[in-house]
C-alpha cells in the first residue's frame, strides 16, 4: 500500500499540473476573442488570403516566437533597401482606441542609424486618409518601432498643416513634425524575441470651444512591462470629429544612407485588437 501511494501521490501532481495547463491554454486563447479585429501568426506566405493587401512577396523563416514561422526583412551590405519581404497593409472595422501586440526579433549583427530617427517599422492610419496613403504626410499616422535600442511610439499629422485648426504633432521642422513617445531605457541590445505592446486612443473634442481635450492615451509595453504611459495626448483637432483608426500598415525602412549594414529583424504573433492581449504564456515561448 505504502508503494501504491508513492507511485500515486506524483502521478497525481503531473496529472493535475496538465489539467491546470489546458485550463491555462484554454483562458488565453479565449481572451478578449470577440474584440480581436485581426490576427497573423506568419506561419506562411499566404497573407493576401488573410485581409492584407499592398504587397508583392512574403518571406516565411524558421525561427519563430511561436508556431511555424515569421515573416522576415533583410538589409544587404551597401544596399539601403528593405529585402525579403515587402510592405503589407491590413484594414479592420474603424475603432477609437487601439492595440497592437507582436513579437520582434533583430539579429545578433543589427545596428542603429545612428540618428535620433529610424528605422520605421509599424503604423495605424485613419478614416481620414485612404487605403493605399503613404505614411509620411497623412492626416494621422502613428509608429510603434525601435530607435536607438528604446521603444519609440509616435504620432505625426504633416497633411494638416493647411487645415483650419492646423497641425497636433508640433511645427514642421525641415518638412516634417511629429511628437515622440520614448521608453526611458534602452530595450533592444540583444537578438531575442521581444514582446512589443502599444496602445493608443482618441482625445476627445471640446465642439463648443473648438478646441481639442488633451486626454488622448499612449502607452507601450515590452515583454508586459508597462514603459512608456502618456495619458494627456492631443491626436486630432476639431477638424476631424469622425476620425477613427482602421488600417494597419507593416513597413519596416531605413532612409536613404542611414544604414551600410547587412542585418535582418523577424515579426511573429501579431493581434490587433481594442482590448490589451499581452504576451503570450512563458510556456509557449
Amino acid at each position: 500500500m505504502k508503494t501504491l501511494k508513492t507511485i500515486f501521490f506524483p502521478s497525481a501532481l503531473v496529472f493535475i499540473s496538465f489539467i491546470f495547463l489546458i485550463v491555462l491554454t484554454s483562458v488565453y486563447q479565449g481572451k478578449n476573442q470577440k474584440n480581436i479585429l485581426f490576427e497573423e501568426a506568419f506561419d506562411d506566405a499566404n497573407l493576401g488570403q488573410r485581409g492584407w493587401y499592398d504587397g508583392t512577396v512574403c518571406r516565411i523563416a524558421e525561427n519563430p516566437a511561436k508556431g511555424k514561422g515569421c515573416i522576415e526583412y533583410e538589409w544587404i551590405k551597401n544596399n539601403q533597401r528593405v529585402q525579403g519581404s515587402s510592405q503589407f497593409r491590413h484594414l479592420f472595422k474603424p475603432v477609437n482606441e487601439i492595440y497592437i501586440r507582436f513579437y520582434l526579433k533583430l539579429s545578433d549583427d543589427w545596428e542603429w542609424s545612428g540618428r535620433s530617427y529610424h528605422p520605421h517599422l509599424t503604423h495605424f492610419l485613419t478614416t481620414e486618409n485612404s487605403e493605399y496613403h503613404g505614411p509620411a504626410a497623412s492626416h494621422l499616422t502613428l509608429y510603434i518601432e525601435p530607435v536607438a535600442g528604446k521603444l519609440r511610439l509616435a504620432a505625426t499629422d504633416i497633411q494638416n498643416k493647411d487645415m483650419p485648426h492646423g497641425l497636433t504633432q508640433g511645427p514642421l521642422k525641415g518638412g516634417y513634425n511629429g511628437m515622440f513617445y520614448d521608453s526611458k531605457n534602452v530595450l533592444f541590445d540583444d537578438d531575442k524575441w521581444h514582446c512589443i505592446e502599444a496602445y493608443f486612443r482618441l482625445n476627445t473634442l471640446d465642439a463648443e470651444n473648438e478646441q481639442p481635450n488633451a486626454d488622448g492615451i499612449v502607452r507601450g509595453w515590452f515583454d508586459g512591462e508597462l514603459v512608456i504611459d502618456h495619458s494627456d495626448v492631443i491626436l486630432r483637432s476639431v477638424d476631424f470629429p469622425n476620425m477613427m483608426f482602421n488600417q494597419f500598415l507593416m513597413a519596416p525602412y531605413f532612409g536613404p544612407g542611414l544604414l551600410n549594414n547587412a542585418q535582418k529583424l523577424w515579426i511573429d504573433e501579431m493581434v490587433v485588437s481594442t482590448d490589451r492581449i499581452g504576451p503570450l504564456p512563458r510556456t509557449f515561448h
